[in-house]
């Protein structure tokens, strides 16, 4: 399945479990009967997933992103507000049940304000998810990574060719609205390819996968490829914003990395390791070869699938911290995009 419908399909239906298990605490709670609560419950649930994939996080997603995170949680809180008057004050549910209206106006209003205060919660939930990253706040919850651990990871390092002269001519502001709506794009191939963007640091951008999600397919490199694809079809977009269509760069290494909670204040899962710093080194040489991308062997020799384009040999490169350098690849000037199977 495509990855990003799964993402949309996983919502909804967190929301519409989330939803049902609501009306049924309610119903139990108020001496009501349970299968209204729970119909109650997953139709608003239901309607708030829908709206929540096919409106908020699709014709308006770039218009609510421009939005504060506080902003944005009221329009939506709003909304959903809104449908769920809708849902309570007409009998919706006795109609699909084919019962009577049991609701008294108390009853009414405490339903009202319990449906409200809950989908304000999911809706802050998933502002949260969104704000720190799914898979980090679960791994949060789980303790996965409390006690430090080391894993075979992929790491891909994506760099904004030219920002330096960028950031001169936009100025603090300007360089900053650029990379923001940079990383928004690139962000939708992560997910596309099933990976995890561990940190934006400056003009750069670092994406992980597990040795077992990052070998199928090849994804760290069609990732990147991906990442170009999408930049290239949003150039007139940027063009007409910012008089300048982005330019990226890239590294791909792999090997074992250790991963653990730090910090007291606040608290993250950081990555460390002489993966990292490779990886980051490897970033640093792709500013002179031709292409723009360089990855280790050992990263290719990672995918058992054909590439998704032709790559050439770079034999061993000197690099900072490793006398003995390390063996790399990178792209052939004239690579043609291979399609996957």
């Amino acid at each position: 399945m495509n990855a990003r419908l799964e993402r949309k399909l996983r919502v909804i239906v967190i929301i519409a479990a989330a939803g049902s298990f609501a009306g049924a605490v309610f119903a139990a709670t108020h001496g009501l009967p349970l299968l209204p609560g729970v119909v109650t419950g997953l139709l608003i649930s239901s309607i708030l997933g829908g709206f929540e994939i096919l409106i908020f996080d699709g014709p308006v997603r770039a218009w609510l992103n421009d939005r504060s995170f506080t902003a944005s949680l009221l329009i939506k809180s709003t909304f959903y507000a809104t449908v769920i008057l809708t849902v309570q004050w007409f009998p919706i549910v006795e109609w699909i049940l084919g019962r009577r209206p049991m609701l008294g106006i108390d009853t009414f209003w405490s339903s009202l304000l319990y449906s409200v205060v809950v989908s304000i919660i999911v809706n802050l939930a998933l502002a949260i998810t969104n704000l720190v990253g799914g898979r980090a706040l679960l791994n949060f919850f789980t303790g996965r990574y409390h006690a430090p651990v080391e894993e075979e990871r992929f790491v891909l390092f994506v760099d904004i060719a030219g920002s330096t002269g960028l950031a001169e001519k936009f100025g603090s502001l300007g360089i900053h609205r650029f990379l923001d709506r940079t990383f928004r794009e690139l962000s939708l191939p992560v997910v596309d390819h099933r990976g995890e963007v561990l940190a934006y640091v400056g003009d750069e951008m670092i994406v992980t996968w597990t040795k077992r999600e990052g070998a199928k397919d090849s994804r760290p490199l069609r990732c990147f490829m991906a990442m170009r694809d999408e930049l290239a079809q949003k150039s007139g977009y940027f063009e007409r914003e910012f008089g300048v269509a982005p330019r990226i760069r890239g590294s791909l290494h792999f090997g074992p990395v250790i991963i653990g909670e730090i910090g007291d204040v606040k608290r993250a899962i950081v990555f460390n390791g002489d993966v990292m710093n490779t990886t980051s080194r490897l970033e640093a040489l792709s500013r002179d070869i031709d292409g723009g991308f360089v990855a280790s062997r050992a990263a290719i020799a990672q995918f058992k699938s054909p590439l998704p384009v032709a790559m050439r040999d770079l034999g061993r490169l000197p690099i900072r911290g490793r006398m003995d350098g390390i063996d790399a690849m990178g792209l052939e000037e004239t690579a043609q995009r291979i399609t996957a199977a």
